[in-house]
């Protein structure tokens, strides 16, 4: 396939690398020769502002691709739901496809000046698919679908790729045991705590685990084991190894021989990556330190990552990854708002708009966290399984990749998280009984 442009620029080249990713089985290049172009015989893509080329499939531009700088974009969008555009201009498509699919999946918006969230995170209510109400579909692989019946339409001998849908669940472990392994220290501020507010159910319990008289109740490792072999699923672990505690990072510590166990026993199993302490954002040093720990814990390269509390921002937090070796990252998502933050469902390789270049680093779209169910949304156990099952059957749909997040504390024997344990391993029967 041959795709024609006025213009070669980095952010052009990096949209046709992602149409080809996705969707064209042919390698597509480009030209800025119109006469070579008009006299190309095969399947072809004209990218400028007239359609000069009758035989050509016409996507009319705008301006985006072709700058270099980042700027406020007038965005006016039209159609609703799975028919929602902007960025509109003529030509079969109404718009123009590459400039609004990389707007959405350079998370173009993240670069503007904007208000944080109480974590600091970039908030989701400042984006456009909030706002405009199309957060819940990757729209980027909705237009490619129909790009794809359009150009089949055109080239029917075409050559594109068959997409095939997978089912990723990943774990976070924030936190491994609830009262196992902390130490006497911090174990008896947790038994003076319970004390003093009167929790006698607490202090009981956790006077029986550390006994062994009870396992303690973020324990799910096991169950989650025979979950995955029952149903042949394949997971991501993320473990956190924050030497020190703080407010937000309560893990046990990375120097306890049972962490490296569990951890090392995984490793056998699941990829385990990385979960960055919240204490290493922005300390390049610290986050390095963590992800020599997992691998010297595991005896591999570490590779995949995904942030504590969904905390980075753009392009610091990438930069500081491929600068740790990170090539699989798995933060893009909002913790306040179940969906697709970049639009898509299906993996892709992100670009810096700062330094205006393609990386290696390959993010994976989440679109579901039990947490963001529980703490943000406040679902019942019932209304977040049925919005998991309807991201689960968009993406299916659309032939992506639903990856969803779960913690292991929400899924062990503690009895006040049981209808969660209960609805998810309900939703696992249910997508993988034929």
């Amino acid at each position: 396939m041959l795709l024609y442009s006025p213009i070669i620029t980095s952010r052009l080249q990096y949209m046709v690398a992602f149409i080809n990713h996705q969707l064209i089985e042919q390698e597509c290049t480009i030209t800025t020769e119109q006469a070579a172009f008009t006299q190309y015989a095969g399947a072809k893509i004209n990218y400028s502002t007239t359609n000069f080329d009758n035989n050509a499939f016409w996507i009319a531009s705008v301006p985006l691709l072709f700058e270099n700088n980042i700027q406020q974009q007038h965005i006016q969008c039209s159609g609703q739901n799975e028919s929602l555009v902007f960025f509109h201009s003529n030509g079969p498509l109404g718009f123009d496809l590459l400039a609004a699919s990389f707007y959405l999946i350079s998370r173009y918006e993240e670069y503007l000046p904007h208000e944080k969230d109480k974590y600091g995170r970039y908030a989701a209510e400042n984006s456009l698919a909030y706002q405009q109400q199309f957060l819940h579909l990757p729209l980027v692989n909705i237009w490619l679908h129909h790009f794809k019946n359009a150009l089949l339409s055109q080239y029917p001998n075409i050559k594109l790729k068959q997409q095939q849908f997978n089912f990723i669940p990943t774990y976070d472990i924030d936190i491994a045991w609830s009262y196992k392994h902390k130490g006497w220290w911090r174990n008896c501020g947790g038994f003076l705590r319970d004390l003093l507010k009167g929790k006698w159910a607490a202090v009981k319990e956790r006077y029986s685990v550390l006994l062994g008289y009870k396992n303690d109740p973020y324990d799910s490792y096991t169950w989650l084991n025979q979950l995955h072999k029952k149903h042949e699923l394949k997971p991501y672990y993320f473990f956190l190894l924050a030497s020190k505690t703080s407010e937000y990072d309560k893990n046990i510590s990375p120097a306890q021989k049972a962490l490296q166990q569990l951890i090392y026993n995984h490793s056998l199993q699941y990829p385990a990556g990385i979960h960055p302490s919240w204490q290493s954002y922005n300390q390049p040093q610290l986050m390095k330190a963590e992800i020599n720990e997992l691998s010297q814990i595991t005896g591999k390269n570490i590779n995949s990552s995904r942030q504590h509390f969904l905390k980075f921002t753009l392009p610091e937090t990438y930069e500081q990854l491929t600068d740790n070796a990170i090539a699989f990252e798995f933060s893009m998502g909002y913790g306040t708002c179940n969906g697709f933050r970049a639009s898509v469902t299906t993996p892709y390789y992100w670009y810096n708009l700062k330094t205006e270049t393609a990386t290696r680093l390959m993010l994976f779209p989440f679109c579901f966290m039990e947490a963001t169910s529980i703490h943000q949304l406040q679902q019942t156990p019932q209304q977040a399984l049925q919005q998991l099952q309807q991201l689960y059957n968009t993406v299916k749909k659309v032939q992506g990749y639903c990856i969803i997040i779960w913690h292991n504390h929400y899924l062990g024997t503690d009895t006040t998280t049981q209808e969660w344990k209960t609805i998810y391993e309900n939703f696992i029967d249910s997508i993988t009984t034929v």
